[in-house]
């Protein structure tokens, strides 16, 4: 079993910038990390995704060249800077986990989700 837990939401003006963070406990070895956001009436969208070793990042078009995903070196915490924010980031995140290589859609364990709101 594999808990996750995002910290680091928050209000942000546009341009700004947060990190946020995802803590996974249990066993985590050889799992891939990624990144979702959701808002109100909107299906969960992929943001990014990052392998167990942290060699192989991958992102959505919309965040690319504006989000950064990372892993610690103890490889249990997974971070997504986010730059240049734009009103249209205003959404739950949530961190998510999977054995295996990175995905863009298929992952075993979600965390609860943190707020991201980006005001104009």
């Amino acid at each position: 079993q594999v808990q996750l837990v995002e910290s680091g939401g928050g209000l942000v003006q546009a341009g700004g910038s947060l990190t946020l963070s995802c803590a996974a406990s249990g066993r985590i070895s050889n799992y891939a990390m990624g990144w979702f956001r959701q808002t109100p009436g909107k299906e969960r969208e992929f943001v990014a995704a990052i392998s167990w070793s942290g060699g192989s990042t991958h992102y959505a078009d919309s965040v690319k060249g504006r989000f950064t995903i990372s892993r610690g070196n103890a490889k249990n915490t997974v971070y997504l800077r986010l730059n240049s924010l734009k009103p249209e980031d205003t959404a739950v995140y949530y961190c998510a986990a999977r054995v295996g290589i990175p995905s863009s859609y298929e992952y075993d364990y979600w965390g609860q989700g943190t707020q991201v709101t980006v005001s104009p």
